[in-house]
């Protein structure tokens, strides 16, 4: 067994811990979690254009901060983590995307900024909600279809990592991606779906 399959194998252990309530359980995940967490955030922010700035630490803390909160996830594995880290990512941009653009139309009401030192340009605030609402009506009728967008297009997983966090096979998630990709570009106008 080579150390990056023993890795994962105990990082999904304590997960099991933690999630069967033993908090020491999450002390020692963490760390082993943490640079995966920031390569998330990474894929997220190099989403964005070149001219805007959102700190990296700062979506990682964020996420980390909703992710200890899961009181009702039944932890299974690894991957299930990851892709409910890279949910909470997109949520967390979205939502300082919304709220940024509260603000800018004259919204009144006081309201804590992700960063302050987040600057989102108005074209990427325009691109971040125009995709959230096509995800949304996706998620409305094709749940799982909308899991692999996000996992794959925000998360950067692989079609395995994929695969293993939904319980599904390859080949599903392919034709899904697939499908997804096609409608979100159709729903968006957007040719910036990668394959």
């Amino acid at each position: 067994m080579n150390s990056s399959h023993d890795s994962q194998h105990e990082v999904t252990h304590l997960l099991l811990d933690w999630g069967n309530g033993d908090q020491s359980a999450l002390d020692k995940l963490m760390p082993m979690v943490y640079e995966e967490l920031r390569r998330l955030a990474h894929r997220y922010m190099d989403r964005e254009k070149p001219d805007h700035t959102l700190q990296t630490s700062a979506l990682v803390n964020e996420a980390y901060l909703r992710l200890i909160d899961q009181t009702r996830t039944r932890w299974r594995n690894r991957a299930q983590f990851f892709g409910i880290a890279a949910q909470s990512m997109r949520r967390i941009l979205v939502d300082h995307a919304r709220s940024h653009h509260y603000a800018k139309r004259g919204g009144g009401a006081v309201h804590v900024q992700l960063d302050e030192a987040a600057v989102l340009s108005d074209e990427s605030l325009e691109d971040i909600l125009e995709l959230s609402f096509a995800l949304d009506r996706l998620l409305a009728f094709d749940e799982r279809k909308c899991r692999v967008v996000e996992l794959k297009y925000f998360g950067g997983f692989t079609v395995e990592e994929i695969a293993e966090a939904l319980e599904i096979s390859k080949e599903t998630v392919a034709r899904d991606w697939s499908v997804a990709k096609s409608w979100l570009r159709r729903e968006t106008r957007k040719e910036s779906l990668r394959s």
